[in-house]
């Protein structure tokens, strides 16, 4: 479908949730050629919310753009043969839904006995899970929100299943690769309860938990170890601030015009604020001295003398806010296109934000039709 750098590349994809296809998408904006197979009248994501005013699913073009869509009817005979033929003559499948006999590796396999097949579960152990369920288990929503731990607070952004989905991506072109040095295809698993794992053993959090001398308390809008924290301005906006390291200290300190008075409380306390742990425990008495300048600044000066200094901020604002008015999400930024969607209409939509050095294809934007390369799919299997 795109001159991308992974032309040539081809994939089938069975699937629904947030994993599976934004790991078909990743391939697919990249230039792969991407076969997604939905039960005929739609699958399990095809109205899921968010929608447009006129009902079609915004998720389902979200997370499909870029692919190839076929519906065939998956729960008769001739449909799953049908689907069957697709995988072999394509040689490689995503899929995160249950494992039935039809979708069987090895059954697929005696017919492309190359094949490459990563199957996303939920646990381990053939659990089933999602991203919400997997994160209460993480213990991550009670060092979530305020500063209690009798009140776990999820994180809207389904994490895990970004990090499943884009190691899934990563996991086909492995296989893929060694495919063409050994010409052996492979059975990948890929639990997204692992994915989450993974990533809170990598950051040093499980093993906090293990042999760490406290238990981590949550704590706000803190940056954990560091100083990071939200201030309110006068016009009643807030800011998120953050010194990570001594250079990015004496800069917010700079711009604050707060150096002397910082370096007063850290006589007064004995604590070296030259380091992050010594940040970090003093937090709370650094807030309390550095929130009356931004009270007194209204969000525009506040800009002006962080940027000036190049303080690490942001601005607090909302997805609306995001949308209208922050040049980072307009047609000024590369990333995007004003795209005119099937049964929607234009609007801003991301390509991938790999910059491989050439110009991004403008139909690794576009969604397609659910159901709507059927007929051509069909057409193209019989005449090879």
């Amino acid at each position: 479908m795109n001159d991308g750098i992974l032309s040539g590349f081809r994939l089938v994809e069975i699937s629904a949730f947030v994993a599976a296809p934004l790991a078909g998408m990743s391939l697919a904006q990249m230039g792969a050629e991407v076969i997604r197979i939905d039960q005929t009248g739609g699958g399990p994501d095809a109205k899921r919310w968010p929608l447009s005013r006129e009902g079609v699913s915004l998720y389902w073009q979200g997370l499909n753009k870029a692919k190839r869509s076929i519906s065939i009817d998956l729960r008769d005979a001739d449909g799953r043969r049908t689907a069957q033929r697709i995988v072999a003559q394509t040689g490689m499948l995503v899929t995160n839904m249950p494992q039935a006999p039809w979708l069987d590796y090895a059954a697929l396999s005696a017919a492309r006995p190359d094949l490459i097949m990563l199957a996303i579960g939920g646990t381990h152990d053939g659990q089933g899970a999602i991203d919400y369920t997997i994160q209460a288990r993480t213990g991550l929503p009670f060092v979530t929100g305020k500063a209690r731990m009798d009140m776990p607070v999820n994180q809207v952004l389904p994490a895990w299943d970004t990090v499943c989905g884009l190691l899934a991506a990563s996991g086909l072109l492995a296989a893929e690769r060694r495919r063409r040095m050994t010409g052996k295809g492979c059975f990948i698993r890929l639990s997204l309860e692992d994915c989450a794992l993974w990533m809170l053993g990598n950051l040093g959090m499980l093993a906090e938990a293990e042999i760490g001398p406290e238990r981590r308390q949550s704590s706000g809008n803190d940056v954990f170890g560091a100083f990071g924290s939200d201030f309110g301005t006068r016009d009643n906006r807030r800011v998120m601030v953050c010194a990570i390291g001594n250079r990015q200290w004496e800069a917010l300190l700079e711009a604050t015009g707060t150096t002397e008075s910082m370096a007063h409380l850290a006589r007064a306390f004995g604590v070296g604020l030259d380091t992050d742990e010594g940040r970090w425990t003093l937090r709370e008495a650094i807030k309390l001295r550095l929130a009356p300048w931004f009270a007194e600044h209204d969000l525009r000066d506040v800009a002006s003398a962080l940027d000036a200094g190049r303080v690490l901020w942001g601005p607090y604002q909302t997805l609306d806010d995001l949308v209208r008015s922050d040049p980072a999400c307009s047609e000024r930024n590369p990333i995007f296109a004003r795209v005119d969607q099937p049964g929607v209409g234009p609007y801003l939509t991301p390509g991938i934000p790999l910059d491989f050095g050439f110009a991004r294809d403008a139909r690794s934007r576009r969604s397609p039709v659910q159901g709507g390369d059927t007929a051509e799919i069909l057409r193209q299997m019989e005449e090879l």
